[in-house]
């Protein structure tokens, strides 16, 4: 099904943009099947955090993960059945776990403490399909990064509910983790593609 959405949009925009070039179209490919692969996740989570009426939740994690993950980006799963299976867990898992459980704050400092220093270090750090060329650019993610991570540290530290401070924890460390070399190699994934071309300045 993927595959014959993705041909046909492709031949759709070709067909009526005659200049385009093979390049573009692999771009605009990569986005889509990006797109593509995103509703579908949502569509399915969506369905399985309403049956179990745990909808909005799923939400909250989803807001905190993906604002911090704009700017710190990290790693992608290499096939898309990896990227399905692992997105569904996580976003399913992840707001369950908000809900029922307790924190030590010891346990959350600490996570916290981790999280900052690996923004601060790694972040943002990029794809193979998506290397992050632009030093000025790069430079801006990190601050916002760090930015998004001391105002997540301080909702888990001091907002007075279980369930923020849970989800915004595990939005933070999951995104922690994402973006560290470790998990690249343990992955088999390239880590620091922008190696491979010309590091732009500007």
């Amino acid at each position: 099904m993927r595959s014959a959405f993705l041909n046909k949009s492709i031949k759709f925009i070709k067909k009526n943009n005659n200049d385009i070039t093979n390049k573009d179209l692999e771009k605009i490919r990569y986005g889509l099947e990006g797109i593509y692969i995103t509703l579908t996740k949502f569509f399915f989570i969506s369905l399985f955090m309403i049956y179990f009426n745990s909808f909005i939740y799923f939400l909250i994690f989803t807001l905190f993960f993906s604002i911090i993950r704009m700017f710190a980006f990290g790693l992608h799963a290499s096939k898309s059945y990896l990227c399905f299976i692992f997105s569904s867990l996580l976003f399913i898992l992840c707001p369950l776990l908000a809900l029922n459980i307790e924190i030590n704050i010891i346990i959350k400092y600490l996570l916290c403490l981790f999280s900052l220093i690996s923004i601060i270090l790694y972040s943002p750090a990029d794809t193979l399909k998506r290397p992050l060329i632009n030093r000025k650019k790069n430079k801006i993610f990190k601050i916002l990064s760090i930015i998004i991570a001391v105002i997540y540290i301080s909702i888990i530290v001091f907002i007075n509910n279980n369930f923020i401070s849970n989800i915004v924890l595990f939005a933070l460390t999951t995104e922690a983790i994402l973006i560290l070399p470790i998990t690249y190699k343990f992955l088999k994934l390239p880590y620091r593609n922008y190696k491979n071309y010309h590091y732009k300045l500007t």
